[in-house]
């Protein structure tokens, strides 16, 4: 689906984009909502029984708006006061809202509450450390249950509630003995190393966080905690006259995050020999930072809740970290709350490092308002500031294809590549992508191909681009074969993804292969329910395959899914009449493909049967066992149930030959090698 997914790929600059700006591909994202209508003000007077008021407060809260959520709240305790489980979302919904004052005296409240006392303890301890009572602290935080994260947390903060009672000593040897998985070690190390330089003692500080900084699991498991290590690091060689190591530090850190803005700034600061103040100053900010570390680390769809409340806590903590308000931003961004997330964008305090990230994201939330104006203006502003920064064309570039004013994007994605001349990089890819995209918008292919064949050239296993050129060829009826099997490599590398599915499915369609673009499509369909496009081309290959009464079906649903307006007419003209029979070329045409397709099977099956070999050949030297597929299974969760960690489904690819070139089929009572350990 070429179309659907320009607007959907240029219309958010991903957060990682911004703050990496890396050569990592970045998942595709759906087209922005549309600005709501205006709302008609709500008052909680109007709500008069206790269960209009938990009614309205379950409403808010699921729509994370909480300060609503915690005025419904106390209205339904005004009826019922002594609702536990009211008390408990209360509690949440003022901490959530950042009224962290009213939410840790009702953390009190509810202490012996058994069921919340996990939630309870964490942020009454919380409230201790903001008010140096650290001895209190401590003894909140004392944890002798299984679970390995919550065993972490507590050890964390109790270090630096030691720290903060001048007890550095104690709790760097407290964090050095500790024993635990071995993803444990880029969050001891780095927070031991980071006591260490409050305590004075730059040795052991220096041991601590140069292990953490060449700690690459630990970088991939918490990129946020390594960060602020190799910051750390950079600084206290700096702060020790020690210029070059504090320079190797940094590139420690660029090796991992390639252009990450803060780290080019600290650079060119130890460059200039410009003093280094650390980034944790006190035991309550170093608190702050373990709330922060993990609430990153945890950040991902699904764990909103634990995620925004490790933040909010560490906010109350240390209300100037603009990592902290970024993250907070971002997520408010997720959750489709754009007035939220600019309210953290401004407060990034003038100075940081960061504040040019927050003003780009602030330019792409005010777009999501729909106060497209102001969002083009800001985000002009930034790059007349700055034209050597190629993350503001990005943003701008994301909020005028928003707009759909793709002269305006061409225009802005020339000026980008005029700013990278001939030094593109591999990071530069995205640049070149969404000129492509903005000259194939005006329908100006002469000039939008180069940019998709450069972008390849930058990034050959793209699969955005590898979709988007192979799909447009296919759909020209030009470099068929290239085009297709482009197609098919962006799905191997994105098998879930519903639209680049679809793409090789209406290749499949246009080739004449019907019979293989009614499988595909009905994946597609499967993957990413409710898109019109996707039911369109569905009812398009069920025509042709002869199921003619789904291929109605199929019709009338993408009338309901809001299609764009030029498609309407020609969907229902299908409806009243079908498609046309094929003409004489077309039927000639698809015989050759379906010859072609009967080839490529047999060539495939081939090809299956002597990995297969290979693969029991070599199975017994690599595996602990085998897992046999059952009706319903993904990937993922295969790897959650033999791994306990659906995101190592990667590994399951590596040792099965079969998956490797169609991660996506699976057939009940097909047996997977299953990996001991994969390199």
């Amino acid at each position: 689906m070429r179309q659907s997914f320009a607007l959907r790929f240029v219309s958010g600059t991903a957060l990682a984009v911004l703050l990496c700006f890396t050569s990592l591909p970045a998942s595709a994202e759906e087209a922005k909502p549309e600005a709501p209508a205006a709302e008609v003000p709500f008052s909680v007077d109007s709500v008069t029984s206790f269960s209009g008021a938990l009614l309205a407060a379950g409403n808010a809260d699921t729509d994370k708006d909480y300060p609503t959520a915690a005025a419904l709240y106390k209205k339904a305790l005004s009826f019922e006061p002594g609702h536990v489980e009211i008390r408990e979302r209360l509690m949440y919904a003022l901490l959530m809202s950042g009224e962290f004052e009213e939410g840790a005296k009702l953390a009190e409240e509810l202490k012996n509450d058994e069921s919340f006392q996990r939630i309870t303890n964490i942020v009454r301890a919380t409230d201790a450390i903001r008010r140096a009572d650290y001895a209190t602290a401590e003894t909140l935080l004392k944890y002798e249950g299984p679970n390995d994260l919550d065993r972490l947390t507590n050890a964390l903060l109790v270090a630096w509630a030691k720290a903060g009672a001048g007890k550095g000593a104690d709790a760097v040897t407290m964090l050095e003995k500790m024993k635990g998985p071995e993803w444990y070690g880029i969050f001891t190390n780095y927070n031991a190393g980071a006591i260490a330089i409050l305590s004075g003692d730059h040795a052991k500080a220096r041991r601590f966080l140069s292990a953490a900084v060449t700690d690459r699991d630990g970088a991939g498991t918490a990129p946020d905690t390594f960060t602020r290590a190799v910051m750390a690091l950079a600084r206290l060689e700096a702060g020790d006259g020690n210029k070059q190591k504090a320079l190797d530090s940094v590139s420690a850190g660029e090796a991992v995050l390639t252009n990450y803005p803060p780290l080019k700034a600290l650079r060119a600061a130890i460059e200039k020999d410009e003093p280094q103040k650390q980034q944790i100053a006190t035991a309550t900010e170093g608190a702050g930072g373990v709330l922060f570390s993990l609430g990153g680390a945890l950040n991902r769809p699904g764990a909103e809740d634990i995620v925004g409340l490790y933040l909010r806590l560490a906010h109350s903590l240390d209300p100037q970290s603009a990592d902290t308000l970024i993250l907070l931003g971002g997520i408010a961004e997720g959750l489709e709350r754009p007035k939220d997330a600019i309210d953290f964008y401004r407060k990034v305090p003038a100075d940081s490092p960061m504040r040019r990230i927050s003003e780009l994201q602030l330019g792409l939330a005010l777009a999501q308002t729909g106060d497209v104006t102001d969002a083009r203006q800001h985000l002009k502003q930034l790059i007349e500031a700055d034209p050597s920064d190629l993350r503001s064309y990005l943003s701008y570039g994301s909020v005028l294809s928003d707009a759909k004013d793709y002269q305006a994007m061409a225009e802005n994605y020339d000026r980008a590549v005029a700013v990278i001349g001939n030094n593109a990089k591999p990071i530069n890819w995205s640049i070149f992508f969404q000129r492509g995209i903005a000259y194939e918008r005006l329908k100006q292919w002469d000039k939008a191909e180069p940019n998709f064949v450069k972008a390849l050239e930058l990034n050959p296993d793209q699969p955005q681009v590898l979709n988007y050129l192979g799909y447009s060829w296919v759909d020209m009826n030009k470099n068929l074969d290239k085009g297709l099997e482009m197609i098919r490599k962006a799905v191997e590398l994105r098998p879930d993804d519903g639209y680049i599915v679809d793409s090789l499915g209406w290749a499949y369609y246009r080739l004449g292969r019907f019979d293989e673009a009614a499988v595909e499509l009905e994946r597609a369909s499967s993957l990413k329910a409710g898109d019109a496009t996707i039911n369109d081309h569905l009812g398009d290959a069920y025509w042709r395959v002869g199921r003619k009464l789904e291929a109605g079906f199929q019709w009338n649903r993408a009338l309901t899914l809001k299609p764009e307006l030029a498609e309407i007419p020609k969907i229902e003209e299908k409806i009243k009449n079908g498609l046309p029979d094929l003409s004489p070329e077309e039927l000639a045409n698809s015989e050759v493909q379906r010859k072609k397709a009967r080839e490529e099977a047999a060539a495939a099956e081939a090809q299956q049967k002597a990995e297969d070999a290979a693969e029991e050949e070599g199975a017994a030297a690599a595996t602990t066992g085998t897992y046999t597929v059952v009706k319903g299974d993904t990937l993922r969760k295969i790897a959650e149930k033999v791994f306990g960690d659906g995101d190592r489904f990667l590994e399951l690819i590596k040792v099965n030959p079969a998956l490797q070139k169609r991660p996506n089929v699976l057939t009940p009572g097909q047996i997977l090698v299953v990996p001991d350990k994969v390199d």
